[in-house]
C-alpha cells in the first residue's frame, strides 16, 4: 500500500516493526535513526504513554536508488508492545508495505513472543492483509543476553514459514541494519512487480 508522491518523484513505504514489549523495537528505531545521514532522515516522533511508547521517522536510503525514476522513502514505525494498546496496533499497521517481527531472545518471553506473533497475524487479517503475503523478516534481539534461547528453537516455534531472520543485539546494533535490508529488499520486490 505505498504511497506515490508525483510531485516529489518519490515512493513512500511503511515498515512496521512489531514485537512484544520491551523486546527491543524502539532500540532498533534510534540505533537507525543515529546512525543516517541528517540529509536523508526526517525527525523522530516518539508518541508516549504511560507504559509504552510508539516512534515514527523516514528517511531517504540513497543506496537503494530509484523505480521507474522514483525515489524510494522509507517510513518506519514501531508498536506499542503492550496488548492494552491494540486498537493503536491496529492503527499502525494500516497501509503496511512490510513488517519486522523484534522477537524477545530471553528464555521467559517465549509465551510473549508468540502471543504477539498471533496478534500481529489477527491484526493484519483484520485489515485484509495475510502474514504470509507482506513482506516479513524477523529479528531475534538481545542475543547477549545469558538466558536466551537456542536460535533452532525460536525458528520453530516463531519462523514455521521460513522468512529471512536474523540474531541481533540492537543495543551495540548487531544485525539492526540486516534486518531492515532484508525487509527493504522484499519491500523493493513487491513494488517493482506491481504489487
Amino acid at each position: 500500500m505505498s504511497f506515490i508522491n508525483y510531485m516529489a518523484r518519490e515512493i513512500n513505504c511503511k515498515i512496521v516493526y512489531y514485537g512484544p514489549g520491551l523486546c527491543g523495537k524502539t532500540t532498533n528505531l534510534q540505533y537507525i535513526y543515529e546512525r543516517t545521514n541528517p540529509d536523508a532522515k526526517g525527525k523522530m516522533i516518539s508518541l508516549a504513554t504511560d507504559t509504552d511508547r510508539t516512534l515514527f521517522f523516514d528517511f531517504l536510503p540513497l543506496s537503494l536508488g530509484e523505480i521507474r525514476g522514483f525515489k524510494t522513502r522509507f517510513h518506519l514505525y514501531t508498536v506499542p508492545g503492550q496488548v492494552f494498546y491494540d486498537a493503536s496496533r491496529k492503527l499502525i499497521l494500516k497501509g503496511v508495505d512490510g513488517v519486522i517481527f523484534v522477537a524477545d531472545s530471553q528464555i521467559e518471553r517465549l509465551e510473549a513472543n508468540q502471543e504477539s506473533v498471533d496478534n500481529l497475524r489477527t491484526n493484519l487479517a483484520q485489515q485484509g492483509y495475510s502474514l504470509e503475503k507482506v513482506p516479513y523478516v524477523i529479528q531475534y534481539n538481545k542475543r547477549d543476553l545469558p538466558n536466551v534461547v537456542d536460535v533452532e528453537e525460536l525458528r520453530s516455534l516463531l519462523n514455521p514459514m521460513g522468512v529471512p531472520d536474523y540474531e541481533a543485539k540492537a543495543r551495540t546494533g548487531e544485525g539492526v541494519f540486516d534486518t531492515l535490508k532484508a525487509v527493504s529488499k522484499l519491500v523493493l520486490t513487491e513494488l517493482k512487480r506491481g504489487g
